[in-house]
């Protein structure tokens, strides 16, 4: 298996991404940004993208494979949506290359609501969302 060894740049930390989005005043700028964070999220080596890592319950398609290592989770991710792209390089830049007790406790709904997007996302977008980060925690858990 080809597994990207850096899957999302780690330099975008979580506090990074609330730093930056606070700045912007309206949900077009957020939008505008998550769409290149999502640019920046390396693609996925086609040959992962098999049907068994398409996370259910998302509206576009969502591919995500994990891999553990040295107490650390790594995470690859991609999406044939561009805000859904997006949205997964801000859920990278707080789970990838961490420990799962770090994932666990890391309070992903507080960073959302930092963030000021979910209300402006389609309730299937909302929903998709939702559904990877419950496959990661989940996954982080069975290990």
């Amino acid at each position: 298996m080809n597994f990207p060894t850096t899957p999302f740049p780690s330099e975008i930390s979580a506090e990074d991404i609330v730093s930056t989005m606070s700045a912007f005043k309206g949900w077009e700028d957020r939008y505008r940004q998550v769409i290149q964070w999502g640019k920046k999220l390396p693609k996925m080596p086609d040959e992962l993208k098999a049907e068994e890592v398409v996370v259910a319950g998302c509206e576009s398609q969502v591919w995500l494979q994990s891999r553990y290592e040295d107490g650390k989770w790594y995470f690859c991710a991609d999406s044939d949506a561009r805000i859904v792209r997006g949205l997964i390089a801000l859920v990278m830049a707080a789970y990838n290359e961490k420990s799962a007790e770090e994932i666990q406790s890391f309070d992903i709904n507080g960073y959302f609501e930092k963030l000021g997007l979910i209300e402006h996302l389609s309730a299937s977008r909302g929903n998709g969302l939702k559904a990877i980060i419950e496959t990661i925690q989940a996954t982080v858990s069975k290990n």
